[in-house]
């Protein structure tokens, strides 16, 4: 069986660079007008069927916001391969990381209503949370994390997550994560970062993040159809469940459970009801003529805040705000896009241009494969020059269908065995309990003749096959899982495993485990 392959969401920085707009020829500072809108519209509708038609995706939907219009809300495809409920403008999907920029909002009233500031110190919010280095821990605030600066490595706690912990178990076992660059020095995209600011600014006003999101926004917009709990996406009837490609077909195996980074991943909602968010954005706060939240809170959002890198296609810079990628065209115009992914059956993707108060929101119930940028970008192009600047479909789908054409280095090979691989120790040599600080302990148990690992709160057991003497191959689960990977013991004086280092968890350093000494 065949899985594609798929891109890590680590590589959204290098994403929001490729989704800088092109130079093109200047226009005279020409606005937007409906009839461009009309144009751009019936492009992306064309190529929406089109997708469906080809099966490049089971189902997607499409918003569009022009001058505090809802102009165009549609669903397109099917909800479930299994069922083949139709899609449609209310049909509820999980956002992935699309859920930042709504996080952002979310924040942003609470700071316009004056309990918090975005320069708030964690420390005084959230007494609890601690990083590496204690002087960060007193330093570090809602604005440091929701910019991805706090010095944590790309993603850390993610592979908590993967193993089952709990928000607050991998909250606190971030003061065990090694910086992965200097406090405010470098950008680096993550997910429990980001998180744990939003939880504290909730916490500020005694309320549980779930609960802020409903009540400062979701019930004041009347996006009814929009949750930070996966309960609720769990409990729609109208939902698109997510799909994974598998030998060349759409498969519903898998749905994740994004609640432990409900702010950074946790939203479901339906294109109808982002459209109502978009205007907002788009309208400064305001939604029907009523502020709805701060304006200048909500300015903070799109300002850039990080260097992202410089896009490889054309030079120009990318940014990253608050919860928001940030960039400027050669006309001066500000661009706000974010994408979302999961791996396991999502890939979303919003893109604002507020002085032309244009946006567009792209939902799809399947694994990311560029699509979503792809339709946002031709749509967001005609719209401003009439046609697109770039075969951003092509482009999109070769940086999701080949990691290693953006940096990505993948990992060891172990689909094949080695040439002469030498038969391991008996089974006595590896088992055991090893543990560590970030990632607690595993088990090296005999199951079925063989061994396994035994990980996580929740007990999950990986069979363990030899791959060269004390090495072992194993299937990766989770968001995360990169298919094969390995566990290679080293071996002490005394004949027995003194240490395990598991391949997979050892991204930032942190996968070697230490033997715990039985007691006497």
């Amino acid at each position: 069986m065949k899985t594609t392959p798929v891109v890590h969401v680590g590589t959204m920085a290098l994403l929001a660079l490729l989704l800088v707009p092109l130079p093109v020829q200047s226009q005279g500072g020409k606005q937007v007008t409906t009839a461009q809108t009309a144009r751009a519209i019936a492009e992306i509708e064309r190529l929406a069927n089109k997708a469906i038609q080809d099966a490049s995706v089971p189902g997607l939907a499409i918003a569009v916001v022009f001058q505090d219009k809802v102009v165009y809300a549609k669903g397109f495809g099917v909800r479930d391969v299994n069922m083949r409920q139709p899609v449609g403008a209310d049909t509820v999907f999980q956002l992935a990381s699309v859920s930042k920029p709504i996080g952002a909002t979310v924040v942003a009233k609470l700071v316009g209503e004056g309990k918090i500031s975005w320069d708030s110190k964690i420390s005084h919010l959230d007494p609890y949370f601690e990083m590496f280095d204690p002087w960060v821990t007193r330093e570090i605030t809602i604005r440091d994390l929701y910019a991805h600066r706090s010095g944590l490595p790309e993603h850390a706690g993610d592979l908590l997550e993967d193993l089952g912990c709990s928000r607050t178990e991998i909250l606190h076992c971030l003061r065990y994560q090694h910086p992965g660059s200097s406090f405010r020095s470098k950008y680096a995209y993550t997910n429990f970062g980001l998180s744990e600011a939003g939880f504290a600014a909730a916490k500020a006003y005694g309320l549980e993040w779930e609960v802020a999101s409903e009540q400062k926004l979701y019930k004041p917009l009347g996006m009814n159809s929009t949750s930070s709990r996966y309960a609720d996406f769990v409990a729609r009837t109208d939902k698109a469940l997510g799909h994974v490609l598998i030998d060349g077909r759409w498969v519903q195996k898998h749905q994740r459970d994004p609640d432990a980074q409900s702010p950074a991943g946790g939203v479901s909602s339906s294109v109808n009801d982002l459209a109502k968010w978009i205007r907002l954005r788009l309208a400064n706060g305001k939604f029907d003529g009523t502020q709805i939240v701060d304006e200048n809170a909500l300015a903070e959002t799109h300002r850039p805040h990080m260097l992202t890198g410089f896009n490889p296609l054309n030079g120009l810079p990318g940014f990253y705000g608050l919860g928001w990628n940030v960039g400027y065209d050669q006309q001066g115009r500000l661009r706000l896009n974010h994408s979302g992914a999961f791996g396991l059956g999502a890939a979303t993707y919003v893109n604002l241009v507020p002085g032309e108060q244009l946006g567009i929101v792209v939902l799809t119930n399947a694994s990311p494969i560029g699509l979503v940028e792809g339709l946002g970008m031709i749509f967001i192009d005609t719209a401003l020059y009439g046609k697109s600047t770039q075969d951003w479909l092509t482009l999109f789908k070769r940086v999701y269908s080949d990691p290693a054409s953006i940096g990505i280095v993948p990992g060891p090979d172990y689909s094949k065995p080695p040439a002469s691989p030498t038969s391991p120790l008996k089974n006595e040599a590896y088992l055991g309990t090893y543990t560590n600080h970030f990632f607690g302990d595993i088990s090296i148990i005999e199951k079925g003749g063989g061994l396994a690992m035994v990980a996580g709160p929740q007990k999950w057991t990986f069979p363990m096959k030899p791959y060269d003497r004390d090495a072992f191959i194993y299937e990766t689960t989770g968001e995360n899982a990169i298919g094969t990977s390995a566990i290679r013991f080293t071996i002490g004086a005394d004949g027995k495993a003194s240490q395990a280092l598991v391949e997979h968890l050892n991204e930032h350093g942190e996968g070697m485990f230490k033997r715990v000494e039985a007691r006497r």
